[in-house]
């Protein structure tokens, strides 16, 4: 019990040092709450939970040393980087014709969707997120798989507890916010996440480079 315990906390004080550590999804919880409130933020965490359950499973399988592949690796960051770039362009070009006002969700299944979407796009298309999980999240799963699938399940409960209680608390704080930002100033920061989105996107596709050069392309 003490054992299992220790595999919790660990893995929820590992994932929660990289869950504060910036990057695509927290760009985009950022937006999304300021656009649908707090809810964005657990909603983009069910996606993002969703994905690295499939993930966790093709590690426990043996996929770990295929993923690490710079080939692989290169085509994640080209395509992942593409994806940033094109949701990043987008959020920037739409960004002017947004109002806090004009929010109402005309359709709640959708708009319960689309965040659980994003959350999985924002995640499969960072290629560190794959390298981290195949990894330092590959030790720490290793250690849990001593003790079978209980031991993989309260590795995976402690690192998603993790990222959904802070997530949460960005959108809380976001959301809370919203009510005192006036449309010029939640177009702004759309703007501003986009542009960081591309950043991100371009970084990426910029590091698809040496992932093909070591992969002989």
């Amino acid at each position: 019990m003490l054992e299992l315990t220790a595999i919790f906390g660990g893995s929820f004080a590992l994932a929660l040092s990289g869950a504060l550590m910036p990057g695509p999804l927290l760009t985009v919880t950022v937006s999304e709450s300021v656009r649908t409130g707090f809810k964005a933020g657990p909603l983009l965490i069910t996606g993002h939970a969703l994905l690295e359950s499939l993930l966790v499973i093709a590690i426990v399988l043996g996929l770990a040393p295929f993923l690490k592949a710079p080939l692989v690796m290169g085509i994640i960051a080209l395509v992942g980087g593409g994806m940033l770039l094109w949701m990043g362009v987008d959020m920037v070009r739409s960004a002017g014709g947004l109002s806090l006002k004009k929010e109402r969700v005309s359709n709640p299944s959708r708009a319960t969707a689309r965040p659980v979407l994003i959350g999985i796009l924002a995640s499969i298309s960072n290629p560190y997120w794959t390298l981290w999980w195949a990894t330092i999240g590959l030790g720490y799963l290793i250690a849990a798989m001593k003790f079978g699938f209980l031991g993989v399940a309260i590795f995976f409960a402690g690192h998603i507890t993790a990222d959904y209680a802070w997530y949460a608390l960005i959108s809380l704080g976001i959301s809370r916010g919203k009510r005192l930002l006036k449309d010029k100033t939640y177009q702004v920061m759309i703007r501003i996440c986009g542009l960081f989105l591309v950043g991100f996107g371009a970084w990426f596709l910029f590091s698809a480079r040496g992932y093909m050069a070591k992969a002989g392309f």
